[in-house]
């Protein structure tokens, strides 16, 4: 199967199964069957092998998954082993929170640098990641590597900021402003979160139990 042809709905499980397969290596699990997977990620055994065969074969028949060798292969396909740069645009309470507690590296991201307008937080760094004034951010991106924008600015300047940023030359945005971004550049990407909408499945749930 061509990659442009795999649904959305597989790439999202991609992650899970890398961070199943992450913890059975911490838990020594050396070879699992897609059975057993399944059963410790609430999916069936036909669905594991029809996501993994969209990217090749994996496993042997009567031995299972070597679960390192797997993990790794899904990283690679994930692209982890890639390297990424990123920079954090808004350095408030969400971008340090980010910058603080979220594992980029174990992802594959490396954050270079972070902007911000408040003169009280310029020059300073946030858990090694060094903060820059908003007016330096053009020149940044012209001399440095940026694959992914983190975006934690207000919803007011969001789009025109990603526009901004797009003709610069950025490709990737983890978007938090809580507003969907967009381009007409197909080759651009955005990952749009929204807390709002997580919150809300689980008061379904909880209201349809």
């Amino acid at each position: 199967m061509k990659k442009e042809n795999i649904s959305d709905a597989v790439i999202r499980r991609l992650p899970r199964y890398y961070r199943q397969l992450t913890d059975l290596c911490n838990r020594g699990v050396v070879r699992i069957s897609s059975h057993s997977l399944g059963q410790e990620m609430n999916i069936t055994a036909s669905q594991i092998r029809q996501d993994f065969s969209c990217f090749g074969e994996f496993g042997q028949q009567g031995y299972g998954y070597n679960v390192e060798e797997l993990r790794t292969e899904i990283g690679h396909i994930l692209g982890v082993d890639n390297n990424h740069h990123l920079i954090m645009i808004g350095v408030g309470n969400l971008g340090r929170a980010l910058l603080h507690n979220f594992p980029f590296s174990d992802t594959g991201f490396t954050v270079d640098g972070a902007f911000d307008v408040s003169p009280a937080i310029i020059g300073s760094t946030v858990n090694g990641v060094p903060v820059y004034s908003m007016e330096e951010l053009d020149a940044y991106i012209r001399d440095h590597n940026v694959d992914v924008v983190v975006m934690t600015v207000p919803q007011s300047v969001a789009q025109d900021m990603a526009d901004h940023l797009i003709a610069l030359g950025v490709h990737g945005f983890w978007n938090f402003t809580n507003i969907e971004l967009s381009s007409t550049n197909p080759n651009v990407k955005f990952e749009n979160i929204h807390f709002a909408d997580s919150l809300l499945t689980l008061s379904y749930r909880i209201a349809n139990r």
